[in-house]
């Protein structure tokens, strides 16, 4: 091998290395090019997730508070409307002259006043029940589901049944209260909206979980219709029920049957999170 071709052969590796260095060079500042891109996409896909879940938030929060002071207002409508008429009522048989009247017109005014009390006792024990209501407070949530459906079964026009498979231990009572407004709510919009034949409801724990599931044969809304409203300035009732969902630290879900007959809800509260009262 002579000297040329010695330097030739040289030559020749040395100009591979630095094609094949410049090369990695190159590959290495893509690399580092798409990692970047990569994860600044990432980021700011992070970002768009946690502003969802912030306005999610909103809509959650102003959802609770909407529905906390339409309680407020109705209650106090009702106080307003009926019980302050009553006692106004009764102040007027108790007036000061009703020392001046015989003793007949003083015993038939006190007996109206003590009607009119008694009358407005009953219609604050009423508002009352409708906060908490007092089949829920003495015997738990079984029996208030039970009694919620028995009473819609017995006006004839839908068939409601429930059936509770594992409820031997009460849940802490504002947990029950939670769980059993989400079903009413639910139960209200399927007599409201879905011209049902039938609603039953299931409860049972597997594992971990505790569920509520919720079966009837009316018109329905799937998981992409609820997340579509409760992103909506509409479906005020189901942000509702969202929101003590939340509180619960719960899931809840709605899908249609593969058989097409039925749409089923199924509301889902870590065991963890539930506390259990003998």
């Amino acid at each position: 091998m002579n000297l040329l071709q010695i330097s030739t052969d040289a030559s020749h590796v040395s100009t591979v290395l630095y094609f094949g260095t410049l090369g990695m060079l190159v590959l290495a500042i893509g690399l580092v090019i798409f990692i970047v891109f990569h994860q600044r996409r990432v980021i700011r896909y992070q970002m768009q997730l946690q502003h969802m879940e912030e306005e999610q938030q909103k809509i959650l929060l102003n959802a609770s508070i909407r529905w906390q002071e339409e309680e407020r207002q109705r209650i106090a409508a009702d106080l307003h409307d009926d019980a302050g008429p009553l006692l106004a009522t009764a102040r007027l048989y108790l007036n000061e002259n009703l020392v001046n009247q015989d003793l007949s017109t003083q015993l038939q005014s006190i007996y109206n006043a003590k009607q009119i009390i008694d009358d407005t006792i009953q219609l604050i024990r009423n508002i009352s029940h409708s906060l908490m209501p007092p089949t829920l407070k003495n015997f738990g949530l079984e029996s208030a589901v039970n009694d919620l459906f028995q009473k819609i079964s017995g006006s004839g026009s839908i068939n409601a049944s429930s059936r509770f498979h594992d409820y031997r231990h009460r849940l802490r009572p504002e947990q029950e209260l939670l769980v059993f407004r989400v079903i009413q709510e639910l139960v209200n919009n399927i007599l409201k909206h879905s011209s049902a034949s039938f609603i039953h409801v299931t409860q049972n724990y597997s594992e971990d979980k505790f569920f509520i599931r919720l079966h009837h044969d009316g018109r329905g809304i799937t998981q992409q219709d609820y997340d579509r409203l409760n992103k909506s300035t509409l479906g005020l009732g189901l942000k509702n029920i969202q929101s003590r969902v939340k509180v619960l630290h719960g899931k809840i879900g709605f899908e249609k049957d593969l058989s097409q007959t039925y749409y089923k809800v199924t509301l889902e509260v870590p065991v963890e999170q539930l506390e259990v009262v003998s």
